[in-house]
């Protein structure tokens, strides 16, 4: 089996190099915590002191960062320290600049790369069930999809440079915009005096159907799965949804594109986490819509 490094061990990419060692596959795993560190040697990765001490002898190096410069910061550190013919991957949500410019980190030192961002949240990385949106050259995509593959059940090759970026901010806009949607529609049915199950068993099979309703419904009972279920406990974090939303923005005024729902779904979202909610799955915009969340 080949030799991995994984860097970045959060929410996110703890169970994520937890899942390539439950594959076979040699993972020298790091952060900059401790703890963190530690949690994954404890799920059978082997802890590396440093980011350069992880990627010394690996096939492939996957990073799993809070943002942009990050990825620019830590792909700039060691890339000169893989070895010849080696595979970076990317797993972080960030702006498509920043992760055109991770390629071009990589081609300066020979390395083969793909922006592979995911979909599918804590609850999918832990259970290997993520999906992939990949950006690269054909032959990087092919030889990271074998590793993709040990981590989630969909690998989809977007195209060149910085595509798999550009599908993830667009599939979050998607996500964020149809969540306040399906949240104020359950705002209005309680008012008109509908059940929450009603309303459900209607727009569920109808064509107010979405991922938000069937899969992530924002109010308790009739998914039990959902987040409403679990006093709204992340799941995906209201912070990262804004995170997403702010990322199509700048997307959409560098290409020209006129978002004005990914516009407004960002502002509410802005609202929402000012509100002492960033910590919140992001589904509890519901309560906000009540006029709930200022207090709690």
């Amino acid at each position: 089996m080949a030799q991995a490094a994984f860097i970045g061990l959060g929410n996110m990419g703890g169970p994520m190099a937890a899942n390539l060692a439950a594959a076979g596959h040699r993972v020298a795993a790091f952060d900059l915590a401790p703890a963190l560190r530690a949690a994954a040697v404890s799920a059978g990765c082997i802890g590396a002191e440093s980011a350069r001490a992880a990627v010394a002898g690996a096939d492939v190096v996957v990073t799993m960062l809070p943002a942009g410069k990050h990825v620019r910061a830590v792909w700039a550190e060691i890339a000169p320290h893989v070895k010849k013919g080696a595979l970076m991957i990317d797993s972080s949500t960030v702006d498509v600049e920043s992760a055109r410019a991770a390629h071009a980190i990589a081609a300066e030192h020979g390395l083969a790369s793909v922006d592979a961002p995911v979909s599918g949240g804590v609850g999918g990385a832990k259970a290997g069930t993520l999906t992939f949106m990949c950006g690269g050259a054909d032959g990087a995509f092919a030889a990271a999809r074998p590793f993709l593959e040990k981590m989630g059940k969909k690998v989809v090759h977007c195209g060149g440079a910085g595509a798999g970026q550009a599908a993830k901010i667009c599939n979050n806009m998607i996500l964020g915009a149809t969540m306040i949607a399906t949240a104020e529609a359950f705002v209005l049915g309680e008012k008109l005096g509908l059940s929450h199950q009603a309303l459900f068993d209607v727009a569920s099979t109808s064509s107010g159907q979405s991922w938000s309703l069937t899969s992530y419904c924002p109010v308790p009972g009739p998914v039990p799965a959902s987040p409403a279920n679990n006093g709204y406990k992340p799941g995906f974090a209201a912070a990262l949804m804004l995170k997403d939303l702010k990322l199509a923005q700048e997307a959409a005024a560098a290409a020209g594109a006129t978002i004005p729902l990914g516009g407004a779904a960002a502002q509410l979202y802005a609202l929402f986490n000012a509100a002492g909610h960033a910590g919140d799955d992001f589904s509890g915009i519901v309560n906000f819509l009540r006029g709930e969340a200022a207090g709690g």
